[in-house]
């Protein structure tokens, strides 16, 4: 099998995964009881918030753990300090885990308001700055395109927004970003920044949300008080501990993994370029992160390839996971023409890929591609 959906979820690392067995065998115990193991387990979910907030250069800032990155992202859309009424921007290719959140303040009757996108799925940073008013009060930009790698300058987004309305608060989906590429909360200045273990070959149901000190964000889960009253429930200790763990690993190996998944999908991009399908790329390369590749065939459905593929051993997206059961909302805001509008696939690597699967990659589009449009012809 040759997986090329990394940005859809990741296999868990071989130490990441010893780790969250051996937790979940041995130290399963509440952290929040009074006995000696429970506050053992209690410092070793301190120790892994250590790792994980070091990694992204937290600061004074807090790392709070939830269930994943959707649990985060509405936190930060619901439960961020904002006025009623007040103007709230979301980029236009966010992920559904905001957009939707974004949605419903709108019939809550928030000013909800979506930054325009551009061809290779990054904000249109003036379109965004047309966008902003002193009524702001809250804005989320992803950080890196879940679609298509495009890496937005959040750092310029942040300091344009607070030169507008310095009270909004600034959130940014980290989820693609962080293990790809270099991540520092203190430079970039986002008030709320979201992480999922899943997507650095961590494990399923494991988030954290960070939060800057000032930022005034409500708790969206209550109950025993857990994470300092910020998300209630028993903490998903081996969960956190595994978390850690891949994200130590990711960072100590991230420059030689960036340079070997740039490589992996510049030699994809050249095979497909140079064969004879009717492609496009859409990922700005030189501007991207270096994990995804985003193109689209002419003449083609992307599932129906998707599926073709498949069956020769190839996995690859057709954008979110998430939303796979319908449409994607990305096909109409990238601007293809008809022909190639609804051929779009998804290639998202890690390093456990290998250069020499590519020649068979591109071997098997060029016949897969070739063999659909046949069909279609009869």
């Amino acid at each position: 099998m040759i997986y090329l959906d990394n940005a859809a979820t990741t296999r868990m690392y071989d130490d990441a995964l010893d780790v969250l067995m051996q937790a979940n065998r041995t130290r399963w115990f509440n952290a929040s009881a009074l006995y000696g193991e429970a506050s053992e387990e209690s410092v070793r979910i301190k120790q892994a918030r250590e790792v994980i907030s070091s990694a992204v250069r937290a600061g004074d800032g807090e790392l709070y753990f939830l269930s994943g990155g959707t649990e985060a992202d509405n936190t930060a859309l619901f439960c961020a300090r904002k006025a009623r009424g007040s103007r709230i921007i979301v980029g236009e290719g966010e992920h559904d885990a905001v957009i939707n959140p974004a949605k419903a303040l709108k019939e809550q009757g928030f000013d909800v308001v979506f930054a325009p996108i551009r061809p290779d799925g990054g904000v249109d940073e003036e379109k965004f700055r047309a966008l902003l008013t002193p009524e702001v009060s809250l804005v989320s930009v992803m950080h890196v395109s879940n679609e298509t790698g495009a890496v937005n300058d959040i750092k310029k987004l942040v300091a344009m927004t607070k030169k507008v309305a310095p009270k909004a608060l600034f959130h940014s989906d980290g989820v693609q970003a962080f293990g790809k590429i270099r991540v520092n909360l203190r430079d970039l200045g986002a008030d709320l920044y979201t992480l999922s273990a899943h997507k650095i070959h961590g494990p399923k149901g494991i988030g954290a949300l960070y939060v800057a000190k000032g930022a005034s964000v409500k708790p969206l889960v209550y109950g025993g008080g857990q994470e300092k009253g910020f998300r209630s429930g028993t903490e998903n200790g081996p969960g956190i501990e595994a978390f850690a763990a891949a994200a130590e690993r990711s960072m100590r190996e991230l420059e030689a993994n960036y340079s070997k998944k740039r490589a992996y999908l510049e030699m994809l991009r050249e095979g497909l370029e140079s064969s004879d399908v009717d492609v496009k790329v859409i990922t700005d390369t030189e501007h991207s992160a270096p994990h995804i590749l985003t193109v689209a065939f002419g003449g083609v459905r992307g599932e129906v390839l998707l599926h073709s593929l498949e069956k020769r051993g190839i996995l690859v997206g057709v954008g979110s996971a998430c939303s796979s059961h319908r449409e994607s909302r990305f096909k109409s805001l990238l601007g293809l023409d008809e022909a190639h509008r609804d051929g779009i696939v998804r290639f998202s690597v890690s390093q456990f890929n290998e250069a020499e699967e590519v020649p068979e990659v591109v071997a098997a589009i060029s016949e897969e591609v070739a063999r659909l449009r046949e069909y279609a012809r009869k």
